[in-house]
């Protein structure tokens, strides 16, 4: 196993298994062939054909097709095709306009049976303690539904409509670390990854925004909502080793634990396919 096998393994979809979905001329997400087929109860939303997947409602406002869509989902989730709803609102962007420009919200567990991107944001909260650099890292609650018991970044999260990305972070860093709004505003901004993997859901076109936290040695996190069993400070040496022989992580957090390892110096630029684990942390997106 490698850094680069984390990479590949967030990026592996067949593009001939799925539909383009388009939307007012653009393309908005990637559909699976037998999921498509299922939108056909559907016919005045949408058109199935060989080439893709069209929105033919002739609501144009961005609150009528959000309805339109909810009344959708709401039918695919009674007959089984979808397993849950969220709660969480994500837009329907395409990748020209980015999240300001939505066509419409979709419920987040619906977004990769409809392939469209998913937006969050991930925190490594680190400490330079005596004996070298540390990292906060977190175990999933054995109750998650996705990736139960393994390991995570210190906070991470779903960015949804109408939150800005301050308000978010804070928002997250207070449930799943007990972390208080002023220390949390110290987080540096350091850029974003991204990946588009198949899943047994659909297609993940995700980008994650990420954050370095330096903090002081007495802080220590307290999960608040459920979502986080335990927490450990665990040295960079040891992560590293974690990220390059396991797969303990949940899947895309490895991807943020080897930007922070890239920005920090901590791997090598003579490290075997050291160019292709930077170059695939920054996918381009469908």
């Amino acid at each position: 196993m490698s850094y680069l096998h984390h990479i590949q393994a967030c990026n592996r979809w067949d593009p001939d298994r799925f539909l383009p979905w388009r939307l007012a001329g653009e393309r908005v997400g990637w559909l699976r062939w037998e999921f498509a087929e299922q939108l056909r109860a559907w016919p005045e939303v949408f058109a199935v054909g060989e080439e893709g997947l069209d929105w033919v409602h002739p609501a144009t406002d961005f609150t009528e097709r959000t309805e339109v869509m909810r009344e959708v989902v709401a039918g695919l989730v009674d007959g089984g095709a979808i397993s849950h709803l969220h709660g969480e609102w994500y837009p329907v962007t395409s990748a020209s306009t980015g999240r300001q420009g939505a066509h419409l919200l979709i419920d987040r567990a619906c977004a990769p049976y409809f392939g469209v991107r998913a937006y969050g944001q991930h925190l490594n909260g680190f400490v330079r303690a005596p004996g070298g650099l540390k990292l906060w890292v977190a175990r999933r609650a054995a109750n998650r539904r996705l990736f139960p018991n393994r390991l995570d970044n210190l906070v991470a999260g779903g960015l949804p409509w109408g939150l800005r990305l301050a308000d978010n972070l804070r928002k997250e860093c207070r449930e799943e670390a007990g972390m208080p709004d002023r220390l949390a505003d110290q987080a540096r901004a350091v850029g974003a990854v991204s990946y588009c993997m198949e899943s047994p859901r659909g297609l993940k076109p995700d980008v994650m925004y990420c954050y370095d936290l330096e903090l002081p040695e007495e802080f220590v996190p307290r999960c608040t909502d459920g979502e986080v069993q335990s927490f450990e400070l665990q040295p960079v040496e040891q992560v590293m080793e974690t990220v390059r022989e396991t797969d303990e992580f949940k899947l895309n957090c490895n991807l943020v634990i080897i930007d922070f390892l890239i920005r920090h110096g901590l791997l090598s630029q003579e490290a075997p396919e050291y160019l292709d684990v930077v170059q695939g942390l920054r996918t381009r997106l469908p």
